[in-house]
């Protein structure tokens, strides 16, 4: 049983005894500089050339520098420069500084064009001083990036935080702070008032130092900086006691994430009015990205059938002449939302042996494929009636190849391999995707094709552009010309 005592000084103090020093105070620093370096490139640039210049055209590049520092100021606030991650990473800092002063020089050309002030400024000044500048930031940035990184190795800026509540959620919050080294954060110890032996002596490596009196006692004796309630959030009456009696102290308080919370730790947090709500899962290609991609349907289809319509016609006919059935072969299959459509096809099986439900799937050397209909699945053509599944609206033209209800693979239902597997319906099917140009098109007979497949649907789903699209489509060319799994 844990005994109800405060914490007396003869007990072991915490390891960080001095205050962090804070970590806003030396971006705040790196901002400093960075204007100044923008002054000062600009102003030795000019220095350099004072010779040819009247004094009024040094006053003109005067302002122009001070146009440009501010200017500077303001991106690199907004592109995130000075955001805590580039603090600590050379590639993502010198990416956003290299950006900026990049928008800054176009922002500057801009200006001068609009005012009719560009020939004030000499091409060789300005040019020299881009150059330079650049340079001169990109080697600050790289100095003060390994300063902050040795500072921060040091614990300069490591705020002390006590960790109230010593049960799964405080040593869940515990193990993240320690597997996250770009935190500021030094655990002073965990902090509990149960009595009923269920308190242990640490967890996670960080040990227990005793009960609410304790932590407020430490707090007065200025060995904590921040306190973390880790309570289930249930317990509000609980909570409420807890908070309303560390207020009384001057320290930041914080309420851990709910068990629950931690499995989805890295979704953003929206403000619903004034109540902060966590993004689970976004709709995927939605807004203005749907109407982008929809446009992009409607009319690179449109162009293509004006192109292929001739290769149409002759499919056609060679699949009516060649066996006796419809010419088109219409399929159920699983689109956007699971919701059923009808898929457009060239028949490339005998019209007796051909399965509407599509169990089986095709496969090499197939009895039920026409001598036409293999032509047809080599070069793909049997898939080009689809654009008119794209023009109707249920099929786009790059996206997760639809896939027929109750096929299988390796004997078991594709929903039964992958449990997520209906993920792949966020968005609508695609004549081709990024796992048809990867080489994972054809027969998915074993468990391991169709993970690689549903594999490359999420990544295409999670990572799509408009660029993306049409790199696929571009590299689809290459895989119907030169087919490696299509039979």
């Amino acid at each position: 049983m844990m005994k109800d005592v405060r914490l007396q000084p003869p007990l072991e103090a915490p390891k960080t005894s001095k205050p962090g020093v804070p970590l806003d105070l030396a971006i705040f620093g790196v901002r400093v500089l960075e204007f100044l370096t923008v002054l000062a490139s600009g102003a030795l640039a000019t220095f350099l050339v004072r010779d040819s210049l009247s004094v009024e055209a040094v006053s003109s590049y005067g302002r122009v520098v001070f146009v440009a520092a501010i200017a500077y100021g303001v991106l690199a606030e907004s592109l995130g420069c000075y955001d805590i991650d580039a603090q600590f990473s050379l590639r993502r800092a010198w990416q956003r500084v290299a950006t900026t002063w990049v928008t800054v020089a176009l922002f500057m050309i801009t200006l001068g064009f609009l005012l009719k002030s560009s020939d004030v400024v000499s091409r060789g000044w300005a040019l020299g001083w881009f150059v330079a500048g650049g340079l001169t930031l990109l080697m600050l940035r790289a100095i003060s990036t390994i300063w902050v990184r040795r500072l921060k190795n040091r614990g300069t800026f490591n705020q002390r935080v006590a960790i109230f509540g010593a049960g799964a959620q405080g040593a869940r919050f515990a193990d993240y702070v320690q597997s996250h080294d770009r935190l500021t954060i030094s655990l002073v110890g965990f902090f509990d008032d149960r009595r009923d032996g269920r308190v242990p002596a640490e967890a996670s490596n960080v040990p227990v130092l005793g009960n609410l009196s304790a932590l407020v006692s430490m707090i007065r004796d200025g060995h904590v900086d921040q306190v973390v309630v880790a309570l289930p959030w249930s317990a509000e009456t609980r909570l409420q006691q807890v908070v309303s009696r560390l207020a009384l102290t001057p320290v930041k308080i914080r309420l851990a994430p709910d068990l629950a919370s931690f499995a989805f730790a890295r979704r953003p947090l929206v403000m619903l009015g004034e109540m902060p709500v966590m993004t689970l899962f976004e709709r995927p290609i939605s807004g203005m990205d749907a109407a982008v991609k929809s446009i992009e349907d409607k009319v690179l289809t449109l162009c293509i059938l004006a192109v292929i319509w001739p290769i149409l016609l002759i499919a056609a006919i060679a699949v009516k002449l060649d066996s006796a059935g419809p010419v088109f072969f219409r399929q159920p299959r699983e689109g956007f939302n699971n919701k059923h459509f009808h898929v457009l096809k060239f028949r490339s099986m005998y019209h007796d042996r051909a399965e509407v439900h599509a169990i089986n799937q095709a496969s090499r050397e197939d009895p039920r494929i026409t001598r036409v209909g293999r032509i047809l699945r080599r070069t793909s053509i049997d898939e080009l009636p689809q654009l008119f599944n794209v023009l109707m609206g249920d099929m786009s033209l790059v996206g997760p190849r639809p896939h027929a209800p109750h096929t299988r693979a390796g004997g078991r239902l594709f929903s039964e391999v992958v449990a997520s597997y209906a993920a792949r319906h966020k968005v609508k099917p695609g004549i081709t995707g990024w796992a048809q140009v990867c080489g994972w098109r054809g027969e998915t007979d074993t468990e391991d094709k169709l993970l690689k497949r549903f594999d490359h649907d999420l990544h295409y789903i999670e990572n799509w552009s408009l660029g993306f699209d049409f790199y696929i489509l571009f590299r689809t060319i290459g895989s119907v010309l030169l087919p490696k799994n299509a039979f």
